[in-house]
């Protein structure tokens, strides 16, 4: 259940839409997008048609111009000219089928034939068969109304002069007519009515280089304007297909990622805020991707926050505990102080008071000592320590202390063999200093403790050994456990808090090691720890 009063926003409720599945679409669609729009545009390939058609009249007009300046010229060899049937039936044979138009004009600017008259007075008609309409294609009318507002959107090219048709007119209003009278090729292009283009070629009809006349052809680029509509429109078609898959595949795309990751955050959000019972992680591992890691990264990392919530409710319990043995002896004797008058009798109970309180006392410096540790661990910067070094410096520092050779240190270890791991010095001179303390208070009074140091694999190997009376049978883990109270016989009660060995593993373990105990075969007992090198 939720605290009372407390209302989180909860990752449901912040975003109505995954704007980790926008970043994934967007990056697919846009490329395709300004792809589609620049080959949608198809400036080149429709100046490249217009380039070929332009050619293509300008070589039919080269032909008809020497038809026509091989047989359709009259009159003397010096003043010889066109003539206006034969001319006429020449345009008509080769430029009819053609469906261009052909205007035969003389050197003054007269216009002598023009096909389209010629059409008209052969009664001939001119078919365009076009496709027939298929009402029920609704796909294509759809890209048609696309295209239809698409195009007026698009940059447009090039401006052309309009085009004017007038009656008589000539090289007024086609300046390349008067290039061709002139002996050379002209070219134009013109806009019609602003939805065409006519494209209009003029060559010289020459006789033994002498211009007998100017042939203009022309004709319109709806054959073009179709050929780039129908591109345009495949494109468009191929473009929205290829646009509906990425769409497609980038929201399944983000559904395998955004989906996920949104049920890992809801969860994470209930463990925060849920009270009375534990929130489940999704399982997400046997995805075996980058999510699935942080499904298990998040599933242990719950895992050890409930454990440490655990811990510290069970610390907490034994805290009180302990804590209470003292209180109850002191209220004992505070209570016994009152009813009797004997003084030897009260002296008893002050120094049991007195004993209590220097109990407690203890108690609480080793439990605030304890409470610390995790936070400084995890706060503090490691560094690279040489163990060789740390245990040289605490066994000189404690037989300095001592003054006495007994009980007598060794230490066992490769003075040029440089053990280094990454770690806290302060924590991990502690953990050694707490062994040989450990070690010191169970050694006879001659005893000897022995300190060993060496590599395992990738791993460095300190054993604490004593001769003492060795670990109980079946005690060896429960040593470790906070507040054990078993110690030598005749030692004062309350010297020791029972939390040295719980520190002990607790700081071994945040460094990534282990820590075990075991007695020996010869008698006493030994401390395994095990750390990893750097």
């Amino acid at each position: 259940m939720r605290l009372a009063g407390v209302k989180g926003p909860g990752p449901e409720r912040r975003r109505r839409f995954s704007t980790l599945t926008l970043r994934i679409l967007m990056p697919n669609v846009l490329p395709l997008v300004v792809l589609v729009g620049g080959i949608f545009y198809l400036d080149q390939y429709r100046d490249g048609l217009l380039d070929a058609k332009i050619a293509a009249m300008q070589s039919q007009a080269e032909v008809i111009a020497g038809a026509l300046g091989e047989s359709a010229l009259v009159g003397p060899e010096d003043r010889r000219r066109l003539e206006r049937n034969t001319a006429a039936r020449i345009i008509r044979r080769l430029v009819v089928p053609t469906n261009t138009r052909a205007r035969l004009y003389l050197p003054n600017g007269g216009l002598l034939a023009d096909s389209r008259e010629l059409v008209a007075a052969g009664r001939q008609v001119q078919l365009r068969y076009l496709p027939p309409a298929d009402p029920s294609d609704r796909v294509l009318r759809f890209f048609n109304r696309i295209y239809d507002w698409l195009l007026p959107r698009l940059p447009s090219g090039p401006a052309f002069p309009p085009y004017r048709e007038r009656l008589g007119s000539g090289m007024i209003d086609y300046p390349e007519l008067g290039v061709a009278l002139g002996g050379e090729v002209g070219g134009a292009i013109r806009t019609f009515k602003g939805e065409t283009l006519i494209l209009s070629v003029a060559v010289p009809v020459q006789q033994l280089r002498r211009v007998v006349g100017g042939l203009l052809l022309s004709a319109n680029s709806a054959d073009i304007e179709e050929g780039v509509r129908n591109a345009r429109l495949a494109i468009l078609q191929a473009s929205a297909l290829a646009l509906t898959v990425t769409v497609l595949m980038s929201f399944f795309l983000a559904g395998t990622i955004a989906g996920p990751v949104r049920r890992l955050a809801a969860a994470a959000d209930r463990v925060g805020r849920w009270r009375g019972r534990r929130a489940a992680i999704p399982d997400l591992s046997r995805r075996h991707d980058e999510i699935g890691d942080l499904s298990a990264a998040l599933h242990e990392m719950t895992e050890a926050l409930y454990g440490r919530l655990d811990a510290i409710e069970l610390f907490a319990a034994d805290v009180a505990h302990e804590i209470k043995n003292p209180l109850t002896s002191m209220r004992s004797a505070l209570e016994s102080v009152d009813r009797t008058d004997d003084p030897e009798q009260k002296q008893r109970l002050m120094a049991v008071i007195a004993q209590d309180v220097r109990r407690m006392d203890r108690l609480i410096s080793d439990i605030s000592n304890a409470s610390r540790i995790d936070a400084e661990l995890a706060r503090e910067e490691s560094e690279s320590v040489d163990l060789a070094a740390l245990l040289q410096t605490l066994i000189a520092m404690r037989q300095s202390d001592d003054g006495t050779p007994d009980p007598r240190y060794a230490l066992q270890l490769d003075p040029h063999d440089a053990i280094l791991i990454s770690g806290l010095p302060s924590r991990l001179g502690q953990v050694v200093d707490n062994l040989v303390g450990n070690a010191l208070s169970f050694s006879p009074p001659k005893g000897r403790i022995t300190l060993s140091l060496e590599r395992q694999g990738g791993m460095a190997r300190l054993v604490v050994k004593d001769n003492g009376p060795g670990i109980p049978p079946g005690q060896e883990e429960a040593i470790f456990q906070r507040f054990y109270s078993r110690r030598p016989a005749g030692e004062a009660f309350g010297q020791h808090s029972g939390l040295g060995l719980s520190i002990c593993r607790q700081i071994i373990e945040a460094h990534g090691g282990t820590i075990t105990a075991q007695n020996r075969m010869d008698g006493g007992a030994a401390f395994i720890v095990l750390l990893p090198l750097s």
